[in-house]
């Protein structure tokens, strides 16, 4: 309901309606009755005429409320899901890599796109018209009473059983909407999962092992839907029956009542008509108890998440537009869980302006000590700190604008060439990046392109070539002009002509500000100021390349598997 607060006035007038309807649809019968006692029982045409208009006019006025009610509570619910998914998106973009590591994308999809828009029933279908159908239900009780009190005992008398019935059901459809829920999520992970991964399910011939798994998922999606199924077809045919029973009641000691001369013909006809009033509500209830679990059970998953704290605090206000680029790790530890150290005890120093290189097997730490420095993760031990100031005393915002990130896995939007490189930077115009991708080298391939920097790129970059979704990650990094550039593996998975592009772009590059390159392939980080050599998680030699030779320790022998002994 917080959500509701902005949209108060409209709420405030979508409940007037719902508490007008209740009261007006009641009126009709207790309108019928009146006129069948003394307008046809005793024959008066002209008032039967007038009283006749009176009904027409008040169902036209029910017509009204009833389409002005449903357009407002659709257009709350609608506003209200706008509300929680940017809230929920904006939740999620700030959450830690870890947890967005850990946690399937197709649940959080789940959560962002199908969950929230069950929310939205909660209002246009939910609550607003649960509360309209118990006004209604009350205002028909009391007129039953009013106009007869023993016939409104003996119709209602099915209604107990009724009661005990709607909470049994209530009850079984919330757990059967949770399976639902749970088995959506899973679908949604599976589908996106294997969608992404399908040319490995082709490479290895795993189309019928993955169509078997994907059969199972599905079938306990169809299942916990059946659940639900079979609760309605079972409730329902209840409501039916005992709805017949009142009637059966009614007719049955009403007809002696008005025999007897104890009521009149139109009291009789007024509680028929007050009895499918009182039992449509009753069913239409068990709807939107659907409804509103399905919602409960959306909102409960969405809440949670945000509710969850994953954000990385925000911690300094020291607002930075420019850094020198002095990078200093002392006694830095970092573990992803617990105490499973991934770095223990880094130690060392970066002038600003200077070229630092990292390297090591697979697993040795190189990403994560470039992940520390963003505030990607948070370290557990130690300092780390930039121009002598504590990387959590900046705006976290304004220190990753500082530092120009080029990954080994180019990411790239489906979009255009020119929108992947800007990334929305309206700033940065169509001249800067034509420049800059002549610096790099890029310019001769985007312009054979098809559009040229109008060129859409596909899904992930998909219609472009490993090499140049790294030439596009390279002219980003440099348009951006970034005080600290991070070229985490950007040479591994190029051929040996882009490759020989890139090693003169990181020339001009890493020119007047500092670079800290991670590299499997040695050749690159050869002109580093200076090498530091990682093993399981600790810092075992550092110097510059000649200095490592000299030292005939890990680092030459790294250089010696990969150029057949040479040296140079």
């Amino acid at each position: 309901m917080r959500y509701v607060g902005p949209y108060r006035t409209v709420f405030i007038l979508t409940s007037v309606l719902t508490i007008v309807l209740a009261v007006l649809s009641p009126i009709r019968p207790l309108l019928i009755q009146y006129a069948v006692d003394n307008f046809i029982v005793i024959p008066d045409p002209s008032n039967l005429f007038r009283i006749t208009i009176l009904m027409i006019i008040l169902l036209i006025l029910e017509a009204i409320f009833q389409f002005l009610q449903a357009y407002l509570a659709n257009w709350i619910g609608q506003s209200v899901i706008r509300d929680i998914r940017v809230q929920v998106f904006q939740k999620i973009t700030g959450f830690r890599l870890r947890f967005i590591d850990q946690t399937p994308l197709g649940t959080l999809v789940t959560r962002v796109i199908s969950d929230i828009e069950t929310i939205a029933d909660i209002f246009s279908q939910g609550v607003l018209i649960i509360i309209g159908d118990i006004l209604k239900l009350i205002v028909v009780i009391i007129f039953m009473f009013v106009t007869d009190w023993k016939l409104a005992l003996f119709s209602m008398a099915p209604v107990p059983v009724l009661l005990v019935a709607t909470n049994i059901f209530k009850n079984y459809i919330k757990r059967a909407f949770q399976d639902v829920r749970t088995a959506v999520a899973e679908l949604n992970t599976f589908v996106q999962e294997h969608l992404t991964g399908m040319i490995i399910v082709k490479a290895f011939a795993k189309e019928r092992r993955e169509y078997k798994r994907f059969t199972d998922i599905n079938k306990r999606h169809r299942d916990a839907h059946i659940r639900t199924v079979w609760a309605n077809s079972i409730f329902f045919p209840v409501v039916e029956i005992l709805s017949a029973v009142s009637i059966a009641l009614l007719v049955w000691w009403g007809a002696g009542e008005v025999l007897k001369e104890h009521t009149t013909v139109g009291s009789l006809m007024a509680f028929i008509l007050y009895i499918y009033m009182l039992y449509r509500p009753i069913r239409q209830l068990a709807d939107r108890f659907n409804i509103l679990q399905m919602g409960m059970v959306s909102s409960e998953r969405v809440f949670k998440l945000i509710d969850k704290d994953e954000n990385i605090k925000q911690y300094g206000a020291t607002r930075i537009s420019r850094l020198k680029g002095e990078i200093n790790f002392k006694d830095v530890w970092f573990a992803y869980s617990n105490e499973d150290w991934i770095l223990k005890n880094i130690n060392f120093n970066v002038e600003a302006g200077s070229t630092i290189a990292f390297v090591g097997s697979t697993g040795a730490g190189k990403t994560t000590i470039i992940n520390l420095i963003g505030r990607f993760y948070e370290f557990q031990k130690g300092q780390i700190s930039i121009d002598n100031a504590d990387i959590r005393s900046y705006q976290r915002t304004d220190l990753r604008t500082a530092i120009g990130i080029v990954l080994q896995d180019v990411f790239l939007f489906s979009d255009t060439i020119f929108n992947n490189i800007t990334l929305g930077d309206a700033s940065i115009t169509l001249e800067t990046v034509r420049n800059a991708a002549k610096k790099v080298g890029a310019d001769k391939f985007i312009n054979r392109l098809p559009g040229g920097y109008d060129f859409n790129v596909g899904e992930r970059g998909g219609m472009l070539s490993s090499g140049q979704r790294q030439l596009i990650a390279f002219i980003r990094a440099y348009v951006y002009n970034p005080s600290v550039l991070i070229l985490d593996e950007a040479t591994s998975s190029i051929d040996s002509e882009t490759e020989r592009l890139i090693q003169q772009a990181i020339d001009v590059l890493t020119e007047n500000r500092t670079a800290l390159i991670i590299a499997h392939r040695l050749a690159t980080v050869k002109k580093a100021d200076k090498i530091i050599v990682l093993d399981k998680g600790e810092i075992i030699e550092e110097g510059s390349h000649s200095e490592l030779i000299k030292l005939e320790g890990a680092y030459q022998k790294l250089f010696e598997l990969q150029f057949d002994g040479d040296l140079s």
